[in-house]
């Protein structure tokens, strides 16, 4: 509670500095495109109710194009009176804030990644089992889960929380990257520091392949490549190619070692305060959006590897039953609130 008064605190003096200043760059809002086939992130002006959604991703990924259908869909449902404006690139701050300030109220909505969802609140601290590594084999598997009960079981322990979870869109699986040789086994990884998100799993997976995993928000993390604060990170490759990451880091190994899910979230108040009409269009325009997103994702994956060879990366395939041994470990740590009996559920579906 008191993080979260101190929160409201810090976003009413920042909002108010911004009023008196005009603003900067990451409270500005994002400018609609016009050009070639730049990103529309702002909806219809004509629109009565406009949500603001953030993301960390760029215009251009998978993230904000599947946003960018949602934006349409609400605008064709509700015949304009309701759409969605896309802050992308962190501009209304790091995941954990924004789904922070969801909860407060200060920001209608967030797409985020899963990464800082098992440390919000007790309610959510199963989540993590989530993230484990080599959970799922396949987007197929994943799906399985993430749109049954158990994904609605996980959406609904939000409740309360002052964030409505409404559906689990795509990340990607998560590939490796560096700017130093070739990673082809985990022994490769010793001694080398890799940016990880804000997630204690992902953290202890790296530390058991023999890295040391150093957390650290998406924002920040151009420049620590840069000067060498870390020597890789580990990201799918949909974010990779749109967030430019192969211009800083020469090597990607395809290692698959999480399958990522991003969560659609708005505030519960801002929500339940929608007409059973409003509901509706929203939550149709939502369901159309991560349908959409998943479709983008494939996409794009399927030829980033290509898109980026040509730009002097070097890929490396490893034996992914390795990576598993290695990381087995991670299931049985007591410390990171990994739910047994959930992922008895989830192995129960995926068959392993």
């Amino acid at each position: 509670m008191l993080k979260r008064l101190t929160l409201l605190a810090m976003t009413m003096i920042m909002a108010l500095t911004m009023i008196g200043c005009g603003g900067g760059d990451n409270g500005a809002a994002p400018k609609n495109q016009q050009k070639g086939d730049e990103v529309k992130l702002l909806g219809s002006e004509t629109a009565k109710t406009h949500l603001k959604v953030g993301t960390t991703t760029a215009p251009d990924g998978h993230y904000v194009l599947g946003l960018v259908e949602m934006q349409k869909k609400l605008e064709e449902l509700s015949g304009g009176t309701m759409t969605i404006d896309i802050y992308p690139n962190s501009a209304l701050g790091g995941e954990s804030d924004m789904i922070d300030n969801v909860s407060l109220g200060t920001q209608d909505m967030v797409l985020s990644s899963t990464g800082p969802i098992s440390t919000f609140s007790d309610a959510t601290k199963n989540w993590s089992t989530l993230d484990l590594p080599y959970l799922f084999e396949s987007r197929e598997e994943a799906y399985k889960v993430l749109d049954g009960d158990i994904g609605k079981e996980l959406l609904g322990a939000f409740n309360g929380t002052g964030v409505k979870a409404i559906g689990f869109w795509e990340n990607g699986f998560r590939e490796l990257t560096n700017n130093k040789k070739e990673i082809k086994t985990p022994a490769d990884l010793a001694g080398m520091k890799i940016r990880t998100m804000e997630n204690h799993v992902h953290m202890a997976s790296y530390t058991a392949l023999g890295a040391t995993p150093t957390a650290m928000a998406w924002g920040e993390i151009f420049s620590a490549l840069q000067q060498g604060t870390v020597d890789g990170q580990e990201n799918p490759l949909a974010i990779i190619l749109t967030a430019k990451v192969y211009e800083v880091q020469k090597y990607i190994s395809m290692i698959d070692l999480f399958y990522s899910p991003c969560v659609l979230m708005i505030n519960e108040d801002t929500y339940n305060k929608f007409t059973d009409e409003q509901k509706k269009w929203f939550d149709e325009a939502a369901e159309y959006g991560k349908m959409k997103e998943r479709e983008i994702s494939k996409s794009i994956d399927a030829t980033a590897r290509q898109r980026m060879t040509e730009q002097g990366v070097v890929f490396t395939d490893v034996n992914k039953a390795e990576w598993m041994k290695v990381t087995e470990s991670v299931y049985q740590d007591s410390s990171l609130n990994i739910d047994q009996g959930l992922l008895s559920r989830i192995r129960a579906i995926t068959g392993r």
